[in-house]
């Protein structure tokens, strides 16, 4: 299950998706969200399902790629299934003892598992199209008007760019630990879930004391380079819109209010 997380991995392609401002993407990943919680119809999430499968073409991912993450979400897809199968209330379907499942809970879960998995591709593509620091740059950049009330917007993106940076070494760093303990015998892929789950947990220790050990040796390679925010602090790569990402704004506008629209027709 390890191997098969692809959140805060960038894959690279010579896409018009890629090419855009990571401003835009940005816009992209809140606009995509609000997109699915307008509604809560069938309509709302083909809607959704359909423009999502036109970005992904553009951007040239695969869709195998793009479907192996969704492993890392199974249990979390069966845990809400299981909650709004068992805890909506409605017109009884099946009736056993004190289990009681109904017609809207059945329709409430379904619509639920497509809405996790819609969200979990529509906002990996963010990380998927742009680099840590271009969505540092891209964060920073549209946050920059909070300077006024004397917020840390640099601190902030720093933070996001080295959890991003941070995922892929420490899976890679999981995928070493495992590859050594099973040269030492142990099984990680037997069994059902809660003893795959099980056999997890010799993995945190080793893993922890990685993790604050790269902590720590960025923190002495910042202070020895005498790293002190964004005082002064020019960029290599300034951010400046180009027509295409004017574009992609105002399509981003249509989606949202086509979205909306139908979602106020419906009710």
């Amino acid at each position: 299950m390890i191997r098969d997380i692809t959140l805060g991995q960038y894959y690279d392609a010579d896409s018009v998706i890629h090419k855009l401002d990571p401003r835009v993407k940005l816009a992209f990943t809140i606009i995509y969200i609000v997109s699915l919680y307008v509604g809560n119809t069938v309509w709302t999430f083909l809607g959704a399902a359909a423009f999502l499968c036109v970005v992904i073409a553009l951007t040239k991912v695969p869709v195998r790629f793009m479907l192996r993450g969704m492993k890392s979400i199974l249990v979390l897809l069966i845990i809400s299934a299981l909650f709004n199968l068992f805890l909506v209330s409605g017109e009884p379907l099946i009736q056993w003892k004190f289990i009681t499942i109904t017609k809207e809970g059945v329709r409430m879960a379904g619509l639920m598992i497509v809405r996790l998995i819609l969200l979990v591709m529509g906002t990996s593509l963010m990380t998927l199209t742009a680099t840590p620091n271009e969505l540092t740059d891209g964060l920073e950049k549209s946050l920059s008007f909070l300077k006024i009330f004397r917020i840390p917007v640099h601190a902030f993106g720093m933070m996001m760019n080295i959890a991003l940076r941070f995922i892929p070494i420490l899976i890679r760093e999981v995928q070493q630990i495992m590859k050594a303990q099973e040269a030492r015998g142990a099984d990680f892929e037997s069994g059902g879930l809660i003893k795959k789950a099980k056999a997890m947990v010799p993995l945190l220790i080793p893993l922890f004391v990685s993790a604050f050990r790269r902590a720590n040796d960025l923190a002495q390679a910042m202070e020895a380079r005498c790293y002190h925010g964004d005082e002064g602090r020019t960029k290599l790569h300034p951010l400046k819109y180009q027509k295409r990402d004017l574009i992609a704004y105002l399509i981003l506008l249509l989606y949202l209010g086509a979205m909306i629209a139908q979602a106020v027709l419906i009710r």
